[in-house]
């Protein structure tokens, strides 16, 4: 059996909100690797949280930091380069917009809240990828999270399928420009789980009954899946692997249509 080791590795993990966030399973993963992990989050609520998530973890480094804010991020990236002098795994696990844009139809979309969906959720890759650029080590790797929306209509998920898009397409121009440099950037594409963004979405419950009917492997996916994939990704097994949107979504992509009616 391959083992993975990332002792003496330098990991930050982006966007945690609770113990269900894909970020916190791929974070998990890292640290059971031997990476030593940093975390961002999102506004001082969450901070509590996240506190008592990594109690036991030594030396812990918790960054308050809004992703539309220059400054907070070029703060987050001067302590981390203070304290570890360089970075070798990245998780990029953010995305957001107002709930009105997910809520109505698409058409109705406005400037507003295309623009708060699309800078949050993927020109905000780009703005980690630049301020992180200097701390990269050769062989780091970046991960972000996509959803399948990006390439086929969810309903309801309206704008945010634009953004996922964007960030997919954001994943391949970083992957080009990073990789003279050997560092790698890849999404995964995870199915239906249960997280706080997934479960904000209108419909989600059906979204999941519809979901593990069509799947090959007949039910949804787990945070220990996405957290595997992840640690495949962020981990010199996957040295060859760059650009890429990685599905980990028991199958249910490769579904045309399907007859709930067959049997096995």
């Amino acid at each position: 059996m391959v083992a993975i080791d990332l002792t003496g590795k330098r990991a930050l993990v982006m966007g945690v909100t609770n113990e269900h966030s894909l970020g916190w399973a791929i974070a998990q993963k890292l640290r059971a690797a031997g990476a030593e992990v940093a975390f961002s989050y999102q506004g001082e609520r969450l901070r509590e949280k996240l506190e008592k998530l990594t109690e036991d973890y030594p030396n812990r480094r918790l960054y308050q930091v809004d992703v539309t804010d220059e400054a907070a991020l070029k703060a987050m990236f001067a302590d981390l380069a203070a304290a570890w002098g360089g970075l070798d795994c990245l998780v990029h696990s953010i995305a957001f917009a107002p709930r009105a844009a997910m809520e109505g139809r698409f058409i109705d979309t406005t400037a507003a809240d295309w623009n708060t969906a699309l800078q949050v959720s993927a020109y905000s890759l780009v703005a980690v990828a630049r301020e992180a650029e200097p701390l990269l080590r050769e062989g780091a790797s970046l991960v972000t999270l996509t959803y399948y929306a990006s390439e086929k209509v969810v309903p309801r998920y309206n704008v945010m399928g634009i953004a996922k898009a964007a960030l997919e397409a954001s994943v391949r121009y970083l992957a080009y420009e990073l990789g003279r440099k050997n560092i790698r950037v890849n999404a995964i594409s995870a199915g239906a789980v249960r997280t706080v963004a997934a479960m904000s979405i209108p419909g989600f419950r059906k979204m999941v009954a519809k979901y593990s009917s069509t799947a090959p492997l007949g039910r949804m996916i787990t945070h220990e899946e996405v957290g595997n994939l992840g640690l495949y990704l962020l981990s010199p097994l996957s040295s060859g692997t760059t650009g890429q949107t990685i599905y980990v979504d028991a199958g249910y992509s490769i579904m045309g249509m399907s007859f709930e009616e067959e049997g096995s």
